[in-house]
């Protein structure tokens, strides 16, 4: 174990001011852990192993966690499916590519990217992630390294941890709480580290007594690049009881946690807003229709009752039932009052209201492509259709390329790479930086509006042709090709070199001058004796 170059006090001093900012967030957290993902969210010291009841006095309609599956589902196979390729590396330049063994690199490269993604537990995390950030509009992981499967990754739930962020907006800060028995902190940390009280616990046979353990990641003031112990590199990894008693100390050479914000409000803002907040209110208000609704619907089949005194014993209310009593004139038993519902104007506006709910959640993008009737259209119309829709999601794929998938790529390369699961770059491209394209279907139909234009560029071009054939002169097809291709998300790797290329064509260009030679000089003129 490394021995702490700072005193133990400044970690638990980093983590209560950490843990003191979330605070003002963990009210709103819990109202959205209720109504919209009562699975979610760890608050109030709870302790593993142990089930949490589902309000169903308040939970009265599904609908909105629906919408939230459908959501998660939709970013899931938008950004970062399983089953197809959702993202392309690239050299930037990307004249790099044509260098001897760079494009066959470049290739093999993404291979065993996408390789120990599906291996892993990547995508399983992906989908609590997508699910975490759009109700609460902040979500985190932590990547580490594995020995059998080259990365893994250790999920969060809200209120389980706490962030901060940098000068520039950007998340370099994390703590947690968690719990592990005594016999777990032998195995992680080892005897010799374990506080005296706990070390009592593991010797007298008492191994399952749980302990909260603090876990902070936090910028190393110490970082010396010369060096490569964990004293010294860019991030600190403490382990710490909650009493200051350090457990561990080690180091991170990138930041591990990859924590993302569905919006924010300004720069310095750890935490991020998401459609929950925003539908929150419409949430409650769905619940409590659906209340005013059972109670319309039970009184007018079992209405309050007025019992005459004239009635001998027990009122029988079951169907079938007698209930005698004394006299002539009025009803022994009768209804208070009548209540008649309008139950088709209350559920029309129970509708509304949940339609304005999966509208927030953007349900109504990624069903209503399966319920409208495309019998009548061509391919081509019904995937523009499919990309309108998908645009509306191009602000929030920005942010989360910028802090969920550009970091999950660039911190699985450089595990695997230090892994030596990697192949060495070529000589040719040693030390270039490498580009990442992304080309998932919501990737693409930000990008459809320029293929559109290059399409009807090129048509304008051709219609040009058929007056003044010269005009096709100025267009570069070959450009045209590799932009429509990359818009499309064809994987570069796939196009031929330009060295290539111009050996297939001057091969082409000498077979059909080796052809024409072949020919007779007189061929096709009268003979002699024809004249």
């Amino acid at each position: 174990m490394k021995h702490n170059t700072q005193p133990k006090t400044d970690y638990l001093r980093l983590y209560d001011e950490l843990k003191r900012e979330s605070a003002s967030w963990t009210a709103v957290w819990k109202e959205l852990c209720a109504y919209l993902a009562p699975t979610r969210g760890f608050f109030d010291g709870q302790t593993p192993n142990q089930g949490r009841r589902i309000d169903h006095k308040t939970l009265l309609d599904s609908d909105p966690c629906l919408a939230v599956e459908v959501l998660c589902a939709g970013m899931m196979s938008g950004l970062t499916s399983p089953s197809r390729s959702w993202f392309d590396l690239t050299l930037a330049p990307e004249g790099l590519m044509n260098l001897p063994g760079a494009r066959e690199w470049v290739f093999e490269i993404k291979k065993r990217l996408e390789d120990v993604f599906a291996k892993s537990n990547v995508y399983s995390v992906l989908h609590g992630f997508y699910q975490e950030i759009s109700v609460f509009g902040t979500a985190a992981f932590l990547l580490e390294e594995d020995a059998q499967k080259g990365i893994r990754c250790r999920p969060f739930t809200i209120g389980e941890y706490c962030l901060g962020t940098d000068a520039a907006g950007r998340v370099n800060r994390f703590g947690r709480e968690f719990f592990m028995t005594a016999e777990q902190m032998q195995q992680a940390f080892g005897a010799e580290a374990l506080p005296p009280s706990v070390r009592r616990e593991w010797e007298e046979n008492r191994p399952l007594s749980w302990h909260k353990i603090i876990h902070l990641i936090v910028p190393n003031r110490a970082c010396d690049p010369t060096k490569q112990d964990n004293a010294h590199m860019p991030y600190v990894s403490a382990y710490l009881t909650e009493n200051g008693h350090l457990l561990h100390r080690g180091g991170y050479r990138e930041f591990p946690v990859i924590a993302a914000r569905w919006e924010v409000k300004n720069a310095a803002d750890a935490y991020g807003r998401g459609p929950g907040w925003k539908c929150l209110g419409d949430v409650k208000m769905l619940q409590k229709m659906q209340k005013t609704k059972l109670v319309a619907l039970d009184k007018s089949t079992n209405p309050p009752m007025m019992v005459s005194s004239n009635v001998q014993g027990e009122v029988n209310l079951l169907p079938g039932g007698i209930t005698r009593y004394n006299g002539t004139t009025d009803a022994a038993v009768k209804p208070a009052y009548q209540v008649q519902p309008d139950l088709k104007s209350l559920e029309a506006s129970i509708q509304s209201v949940r339609e304005t709910i999966r509208a927030q959640f953007f349900a109504d993008v990624f069903l209503m492509l399966s319920a409208q009737n495309y019998s009548n259209m061509t391919a081509a119309e019904v995937a523009e259709r499919h990309q309108e829709k998908l645009l509306v999601l191009g602000p929030v794929l920005e942010r989360l390329k910028n802090e969920l998938l550009d970091p999950l790529i660039d911190r699985a390369f450089n595990l695997l790479f230090r892994q030596g699961l990697l192949p060495p770059p070529p000589e040719s491209i040693e030390g270039m930086e490498m580009k990442v394209e992304y080309v998932s279907m919501i990737a693409q139909a930000q990008k459809a509006a320029g293929l559109s234009a290059l399409v009807q560029g090129l048509n304008f071009a051709a219609s040009l042709a058929s007056a003044q054939p010269n005009v096709l002169d100025r267009v570069d097809y070959d450009r045209a090709l590799q932009e429509g291709l990359n818009t499309l998300g064809v994987a570069p790797a796939l196009l031929r070199s330009e060295e290539e290329t111009a050996q297939i064509r001057t091969a082409r260009l000498q077979t059909l001058q080796t052809a024409a030679s072949a020919q007779p000089s007189g061929a096709g003129a009268a003979s002699p004796s024809e004249k």
